[in-house]
């Protein structure tokens, strides 16, 4: 069914989880409504494509008679009608497939499910009388249950042809709760449109009620039986039943002889599947002669000797199955996958695959008896073969073998696969997909091969030298060969490049005119010759991102190279010299690389350093541990490098003053990270990055108790966003006063600070005692004064960090503080944290976890979502009463609580 009816397939996205909860618990009212809301949107968006609807089925006929016009108006009332089989189908069924496939259920209560199921199919095809029909049926009265507050009719013109429309969205379990509605979608549910492929796998049906559903669905055209009890009673029912039948399946049991026999009489079956059953009795050949079948498979079966004679058989799979013949008669077969049969001898393989001179695929992995003599006669054979998988097969050197139409050759574990094979492989000029993991043997690989794409390489213990020339290679795994020192690989379509933690490669050259990625992490034994590689006239005109992490040997690095935009030297702990050519550098991290002593620049004045950089496109450059970075090499760095909008200086001890105060060539720098530094003096940060929006000052233990005045007093730093000055010294006062006058600030870090005992919001410590005990602020947080203080309030705070604050006792944020755009409020580890006073309106995340010492906790927080309380020994009682004026409260986490162990109550 036509299943993409503008309007109407997008509505039904939007009425699909309602249907679904209506069905499961069988209340055919919302049932039916969302069924209806659905047709009606049909109707009126898709009116024309209803309108061909209906002319195709006047077309095609009147095919159900007894669907007459007094069934096409749908009466619906809001009463519940109980039957036996109602109270039966309330049971837990899964309704969320949307597979079209008849499914009955192992499980049984009064009714079985399979009872209950299959009786819906008897109404489906018998008379008007429905079992749940009283008193009228449903599409007639009402009962005296109907509930006085949904008795209100309502009533839409479903037509057939809308009605199978709206159906055919409908799964075939929800399809036969749908039947038991009313007379009109019983009779629309049974089409057999909707029953073309009947899906018994796993399921208890029996065989009467199996030889039922085929006389009832004659046309059906595939059955699957896999897994049903009595496979071999139910498969002789549908192959004598169902003349229609197209496709197949079963499994998971025994299958006599005379079902191989009376396949031929299914003259329209094209697909028969059989996995994991016994075939015949063990001892005799079992026969499959049809001159119809196009794809069979018998997968995991336990068979002597099987002989297959099926002129128009395409695809045959033998996967895992202990046959120790096959004999094949499939002058047509053109996929034949023997995988896994571990019976079948050399001499068996050879046979069966060299009588199908049309073969193009053959899988035979696993076959450990596979020869060489084996393969070159399916070479003469099966001039056509382009894919072949021998892994696993460990006889096969693929000496004298030619296959110069292969294009995929999979030949993992094969342990006679030596550098001697690549010249067999060397003839497969067509080849373009090639897999060698674990070929211990394999020393080197030299080929030339003009349409290889792919290439794998991986658990190659002894692998030392690749060379690879192909001009439409685009793909190369090698990973985990330890021996590999030499890499030579010449291509036109390679784009992307990862050699990761290949800790002998000494040796490589590229010739890739589109490669644009390369990654040579943890290759620790490359050298300084490497440069060249990546340089202009490398042979990689157009790479753009090149990471060389933790290559302990680079020790002078020298790029020149107009297309480099990224480049990582994170961990180059030998690096000492550095010299940048690269005009479109955006990126460039340094992370690590602490032995990097002195840098100079291609400017109009010479500076006595060792290394150069001209990168002026450069917009992030990450120099953290570098600690020999001094001023001079920073001030050539911001003079040649203007458009640097993220510098990262953690951990660099030596920038200073003359340093810092270069930073104003950089007119777009909007972060900035001098965290772990000795700086003193933050005058040349606020007088040269009047753009910063993000400043990090970690653990900076020489700033003095002034050293940020100019930020609240002087107003420096105007477009300020971000503060981070965890683990710092600075005093009380000079915290209050930056949380009073910064209002600008949207994030604020103030973890570990020991000098931090209370954070009175907005007040000194003298005018605490000035506010009263309780505050009602239930005005200033109300609907209708919530807007005016935001409009006034000029304070952005939105996230503070205090994590691990050991001498912080009490925290105060009333209403008057006009914290309209805290959101994020993180108190943690605060192990001395007495008391908590928070009233913030648009507040969603509190953490207070391990503040051991809490007592008092009050919050009026009404968008509150999320509040940790883990390890506190605050009482349940408190708890109780903070969070009963947060009404949007979805976690609550109270574990390792001893007090409030039951405080979860509160919130069922």
């Amino acid at each position: 069914m036509n299943r993409a009816m503008g309007g109407g397939g997008a509505y039904w996205d939007e009425v699909a989880p309602a249907l679904d909860e209506a069905v499961h618990v069988f209340d055919p009212l919302p049932l039916r409504k969302t069924l209806i809301r659905f047709a009606r949107r049909v109707q009126g968006e898709g009116s024309s494509s209803t309108a061909g609807a209906a002319a195709a089925a006047t077309a095609s006929g009147n095919e159900d008679c007894d669907r007459d016009t007094h069934n096409k108006r749908a009466k619906v009332y809001s009463g519940s009608h109980d039957c036996h089989y109602v109270a039966a189908m309330s049971s837990d069924v899964d309704s969320s497939s949307a597979d079209r496939d008849f499914s009955l259920s192992e499980s049984s209560s009064v009714l079985s499910r399979n009872e209950i199921f299959y009786h819906n199919f008897m109404w489906n095809n018998s008379s008007n009388e429905n079992p749940c029909d009283s008193s009228g049926g449903r599409d007639d009265g009402d009962e005296g249950g109907t509930s006085k507050s949904e008795d209100v009719e309502v009533r839409m013109d479903l037509t057939d042809d809308l009605l199978h429309m709206v159906f055919s969205f409908l799964d075939h379990i929800n399809l036969c709760r749908a039947a038991m509605v009313c007379r009109q979608w019983r009779a629309a549910s049974a089409h057999e449109d909707f029953w073309r492929c009947l899906n018994f796998e796993s399921r208890n049906i029996s065989v009467d009620q199996f030889e039922d559903m085929c006389r009832r669905y004659p046309n059906a055209t595939e059955v699957n039986i896999h897994g049903a009890p009595n496979i071999h009673l139910l498969v002789m029912k549908a192959v004598s039943s169902l003349r229609n039948l197209e496709v197949l399946t079963l499994g998971r049991g025994q299958l006599g002889d005379p079902f191989f026999h009376a396949l031929a009489e299914c003259n329209m079956l094209k697909s028969l599947n059989v996995n994991d059953a016994t075939l015949g009795n063990g001892v005799q050949e079992i026969p499959i002669n049809h001159d119809r079948l196009r794809h069979l498979q018998l997968t995991k079966c336990r068979v002597v000797r099987i002989s297959v004679r099926c002129p128009q058989l395409e695809t045959l799979s033998l996967k895992r199955s202990n046959m120790a013949q096959a004999v094949l008669s499939c002058p047509l077969l053109h996929l034949l996958d023997i995988g896994s049969c571990h019976k079948l001898s050399d001499a068996a393989i050879r046979s069966a695959a060299t009588s199908c001179p049309q073969l193009e695929s053959l899988d035979m992995s696993n076959c450990s008896c596979v020869s060489d003599e084996t393969l070159r006669e399916i070479a003469l054979t099966c001039a056509n073969l382009h894919i072949l998988n021998a892994s696993y097969c460990p006889n096969i050197s693929l000496e004298s073998v030619r296959l110069p139409m292969l294009t995929v050759l999979k030949l993992h574990s094969c342990e006679g696969i030596t550098s001697a094979s690549m010249a067999a492989i060397s003839h497969s000029y067509m080849l373009e997909v090639l897999e060698l993991d674990n070929c211990n043997l394999l020393t080197s690989v030299s080929l030339d091969l003009p349409r290889l794409q792919n290439i794998r390489l991986v658990h190659c213990r002894k692998f030392a030298d690749l060379n690879l020339r192909s001009i439409m290679l685009s793909s190369i795994m090698v990973s985990n060969c330890p021996a590999l020192h030499c890499i030579n690989i010449t291509s036109n379509s390679l784009q992307k490049l990862a050699l990761q933690k290949q800790e002998n490669l000494t040796t490589l050259a590229l010739q890739c005119q589109c490669l644009q990625e390369v990654d040579l992490t943890d290759c620790e034994s490359l050298t300084n010759s490497v440069c060249e590689v990546f340089s202009d006239g490398g042979g990689c005109p157009m790479l753009k991102t090149l990471v060389l992490d933790n290559c302990e040997n680079l020790t002078a690095v020298q790029f020149c190279s107009t297309s480099l935009v990224s480049l990582s030297l994170v961990g180059c702990r030998a690096i000492t010299s550095l010299e940048l050519t690269c005009p479109r550098l955006e990126k460039l991290c340094l992370d690590g690389s602490d032995h990097l002593e002195r840098a100079s620049f291609s400017l109009d004045f010479d500076l006595p350093l060792l290394a150069t950089i001209n990168c002026p496109l450069l917009t992030s450059l990450d120099a953290s541990f570098c600690s020999q970075l001094k001023d001079d090499c920073l001030s050539a760095t911001t003079a040649s490098c203007p458009l640097i909008e993220s510098l990262i200086l953690m951990s660099c001890p030596s920038v200073g003053s003359d340093g810092l105060y270069s930073l104003r060539w950089l007119k777009h720098l909007t972060l900035l990270d001098l965290s772990y530094t000795f700086l003193i003096n933050l005058q040349p940060v606020f007088e040269s990055c009047l753009q910063l929006k993000v400043l990090k000052l970690q653990a900076c233990k020489y700033l003095n108790d002034t050293s940020l005045e100019p930020l609240y007093i002087e107003g420096a730093l105007p477009v300020l966003q971000e503060l981070d000055l965890s683990y710092g010294t600075l005093c009380q006062s000079a915290i209050e006063e930056l949380l009073a006058c910064c209002t600008h600030l949207t994030h604020l870090s103030l973890n570990g600070c020991v000098n931090m005992h209370d954070l009175n919001w907005g007040y000194s410590g003298g005018q605490l005692s000035e506010l009263p005990s309780v505050y009602n602020s239930s005005a200033l947080l109300s609907d209708e004064n919530i807007h005016e203080p935001i409009e006034q309030a000029n304070r952005l705070l939105q996230n503070l960090n205090c994590v691990g604050c050991p001498n912080i006792r009490k925290v105060l944020i009333p209403p008057m503080a006009r914290c309209f755009h805290l959101l994020s409020l993180n108190l943690s580890l605060s192990a001395n944290l007495k008391e908590v006073d928070v009233a913030c309106f648009n507040l969603c995340f509190l953490n207070l976890s391990n503040c051991c010492a809490l007592e008092v906790l009050k919050l009026e927080c009404p968008r509150l979502t999320s509040l940790f309380l883990q390890s506190c020994n605050i009482d349940e009682e408190d708890v109780e009463a903070a969070i009963s004026r947060c009404s949007m409260l979805e976690t609550l986490d109270v574990r390792f609580c001893p007090k409030a162990l039951d405080v979860v109550a509160v919130l069922m």
